[in-house]
């Protein structure tokens, strides 16, 4: 497992305090903390592990989904074979809105892959309020290699 995952699996559990109110240590360090941070845990983890993101629209990684995507777009660093650590975004609906964001850690199946998510829950993929470890069917992803 690289160092990026090492780092997130560590923080499987954690929660928002208080419930429901997006505050955690990841928005605190990211600076904007009480907004949605599913892609502010993303960037937190490759930040500790040493590898800073590009700045898309913010000093120390992303925080919004449709900005990074276009942005990684732009760069070419779109893939189809993800490797462990990197990232995926889900489009739920098909309607090319991409409404969150996670890290790859490996394939399952040749179509279900398994993540490590921030403000997910069981119910509430989107905005859970905790980090944990999911299942996910690459119908709805796309996958960046930074």
């Amino acid at each position: 497992m690289n160092e990026i995952l090492r780092i997130a699996e560590k923080e499987i559990g954690q929660t928002e305090k208080p419930a429901n109110s997006n505050k955690t240590p990841y928005g605190k360090w990211f600076g904007l903390d009480g907004v949605a941070w599913c892609g502010i845990f993303v960037s937190w983890c490759y930040a500790q592990a040493g590898f800073q993101l590009p700045k898309i629209g913010f000093l120390k990684g992303y925080a919004g989904c449709q900005t990074a995507v276009a942005y990684f777009k732009k760069v070419n660093q779109i893939t189809k074979s993800p490797v462990e650590g990197d990232i995926v975004f889900f489009d739920w609906n098909a309607d090319g809105r991409y409404d969150h964001t996670g890290l790859f850690v490996k394939w399952l199946t040749a179509d279900t892959f398994e993540t490590i998510e921030g403000n997910t829950a069981v119910g509430n993929d989107s905005n859970g309020g905790l980090v944990m470890r999911r299942n996910r069917s690459k119908k709805c992803a796309i996958f960046v290699h930074p």
